[in-house]
């Protein structure tokens, strides 16, 4: 970003009308970074803003990142897509005209833990702070950026409620607090005075002159996930969004219904939660393998 600003005529004008218009547009800090990241890289490779391009050169350039990263799915290819529609939304440019191509969503079903895995997890971290952020986690079914701005304030101990400010489309919402959770994040609180964020982290200067921001880094978030994963000795492929689809699919097998489930998540639309009826073992009857009965009728009475 920073060598963008300094080589690249007119980037740094640009990608600061394009943070306030997606501010004004309630999108994320980090759905910013995201986008002007590739865009960077993008005016650095031809050497002149991502707008300025024709036809031919971003489809050049798509074409490089395709062989780069050896499928047009992955991630680094479609958040290019995504960075250069969001810039000739913000810049008033029919996207049409550079050809942009259209990227089809996946219809992957989400990693979910097990009871058993979810217990191991919890218990695997020493650290107590590790362990109350896993709990809060899976047992709030929050997002990592949700988690890291739990404010001391936020918890209502008394109402067992939790606080979660400005969620994904920067609405507020309330979840319910576990019995098991307060008492843990009481203890963590005596141990370790955290003021402000319940979640602490070093004193790191933000973006803007004079803005610091203390709370718990993403990346530590995401170790220490990782790190449980790995001495739980859970081979499925667990990170930190993993818990929140676990929360949301143990609901809904304990019985809950999907619109109080819908609004526990935060979603704006229903359909982005019935994705969990599908991996959920709730119902009249809970699926089961045709093996387990086969064995069951016909496998020999071995007494």
């Amino acid at each position: 970003m920073y060598r963008a600003k300094a080589e690249v005529e007119g980037f740094e004008s640009l990608i600061d009308r394009f943070e306030k218009k997606l501010s004004v547009l309630g999108r994320s800090e980090s759905t910013f970074k995201n986008y002007s990241r590739h865009l960077a890289k993008m005016a650095l490779h031809f050497g002149c803003v991502p707008i300025e391009l024709d036809e031919d050169q971003v489809l050049d350039y798509l074409h490089f990142l395709q062989q780069e990263h050896n499928t047009p799915s992955e991630s680094y290819f479609k958040h290019t897509v995504f960075g250069l529609r969001m810039l000739c939304k913000v810049e008033g440019i029919d996207r049409s005209q550079i050809g942009l191509p259209v990227i089809k969503a996946d219809k992957k079903l989400p990693v979910v833990l097990s009871r058993q895995e979810m217990w191991s997890l919890l218990n695997a971290p020493t650290l107590l702070k590790h362990k109350i952020l896993i709990g809060l986690l899976y047992g709030c079914g929050l997002r990592c950026m949700e988690v890291r701005s739990i404010r001391l304030a936020d918890l209502d101990f008394n109402r067992k409620m939790l606080l979660v400010r400005l969620g994904k489309g920067r609405k507020d919402r309330y979840v319910p607090l576990s019995e098991h959770l307060i008492r843990g994040i009481q203890k963590f609180v005596d141990a370790e005075r955290p003021t402000g964020w319940l979640f602490n982290g070093q004193e790191v200067e933000g973006r803007k002159g004079g803005d610091f921001d203390s709370r718990y880094s993403q990346k530590g978030v995401q170790w220490a996930v990782q790190q449980a994963a790995k001495k739980a000795g859970i081979l499925k492929n667990v990170n930190v969004h993993s818990l929140r689809h676990t929360y949301a699919t143990h609901l809904l097998e304990d019985g809950m219904d999907i619109l109080t489930l819908k609004d526990l998540l935060g979603h704006e639309r229903i359909e982005t939660t019935m994705i969990y009826l599908h991996v959920a073992q709730s119902g009249r009857l809970v699926p089961f393998s045709p093996m387990d009965t086969l064995f069951a009728q016909c496998r020999p009475n071995t007494k």
